[in-house]
């Protein structure tokens, strides 16, 4: 197995912004020292979560500092990205990190539209301005020179420097969540990140998947390829002990939900309603605290000690998870607290799945 970082940790006021910047750094860099293979990083904006908010700026420091992992964005919100822009910025991280970059795309946030509201926009054409925007974004790094004329978009490049190091460039990834995103995906030949999905689900989301590359017509090293890359996203803390474990993460977990519940409502258009299909225990505001956490902790986390911790991997592994993504900081939890946790998943935990 392969073992991502990732990081969607909270500052809990201005104040603590830079402090925590630094501090993000400095664990990308423990993740590297402990053998993560890849660091993901998140996009939200005005809240302090996702302190450093510019994703690519924030990548751009991390390939001065790391040597070994990639980076990769879980998700870029293609909406609040000029397409051209950002397959220029692309290009540059993907010199500046050796070939390092991975790119996951999303449509942007389905819980906060203040998100699209600070940015000019609305949430309702969000799907059709990210389908433009990677159709450019693969083009740029093809095509020199390009004429597009979109919807949303009209440009003419008469060519893209630098060019990325990836060929043709840095791969691009999709969240997904429905059955029918898994099957799209693998017919295209697209990684996937997924996040939240219950062990008895997982073998049958990724045998969607395969079926999918087989109707692709994906030759078989390709098609091991993606499988390998496929990454499951949990969130994970280490402890000295199973009970330790779920007393500390259930407080920052309820904080996080807390902080997330609060902005939604306080900045949320009075007009926006989420989609009752994005809707779950934990997402849900009419669901109390303890239905919530019980549901989070028993489909999206690995908590307990390292030996607990190592038998929940395990079960990931036997049902075909070979990538786990791996956040390990949750709320405004302290950095202390943070690399105790990472440094016991990483010697006490990963070991025992290295090839």
């Amino acid at each position: 197995m392969q073992f991502g970082w990732l990081t969607l940790a909270l500052s809990p006021s201005p104040a603590e912004d830079a402090q925590r910047i630094d501090q993000q750094i400095a664990q990308v860099c423990r993740a590297e020292a402990l053998g993560f293979s890849d660091v993901w990083l998140t996009e939200h904006y005005f809240t302090g979560e996702s302190v450093y908010n510019d994703a690519l700026m924030f990548a751009a420091a991390l390939t001065q500092r790391t040597e070994r992992i990639r980076i990769g964005f879980a998700v870029v919100q293609m909406p609040f990205h000029h397409p051209v822009r950002l397959a220029v910025q692309l290009a540059l991280l993907d010199n500046l990190s050796k070939g390092r970059i991975d790119v996951g795309v999303g449509k942007g946030t389905v819980y906060n539209e203040y998100e699209f509201v600070g940015h000019g926009l609305r949430s309702h054409d969000a799907r059709e301005r990210m389908e433009e925007a990677v159709d450019i974004l693969e083009r740029a790094w093809r095509e020199a020179p390009l004429t597009y004329n979109g919807k949303y978009f009209q440009v003419q490049i008469p060519e893209l420097r630098p060019r990325p190091v990836q060929n043709p460039g840095p791969p691009l990834w999709r969240s997904v969540i429905s059955p029918g995103s898994f099957t799209e995906c693998g017919r295209l030949g697209i990684p996937i990140l997924t996040a939240r999905l219950p062990v008895e689900r997982i073998k049958e989301r990724w045998a969607l998947y395969d079926a999918g590359l087989e109707q692709g017509g994906h030759d078989e090293a390709t098609r091991a390829k993606l499988r390998e890359k496929n990454a499951l996203w949990r969130n994970v803390y280490v402890a000295e002990s199973d009970a330790q474990a779920e007393e500390e993460l259930s407080a920052l977990l309820l904080e996080t939900r807390a902080h997330m519940m609060h902005v939604r409502e306080a900045f949320n258009p009075a007009d926006f309603t989420p989609g009752p299909e994005t809707l779950n225990a934990w997402t849900d505001p009419r669901v109390g605290e303890t239905e919530a956490l019980a549901f989070v902790l028993a489909t999206g986390c690995l908590f307990g000690s390292p030996a607990r911790v190592r038998e929940q991997v395990a079960e990931l592994r036997d049902v075909g998870v070979r990538h786990l993504l791996c956040q390990t900081g949750f709320g405004a939890m302290s950095h202390e607290q943070n690399l105790a946790s990472m440094q016991r998943f990483g010697e006490q935990v990963m070991p025992a799945f290295r090839q």
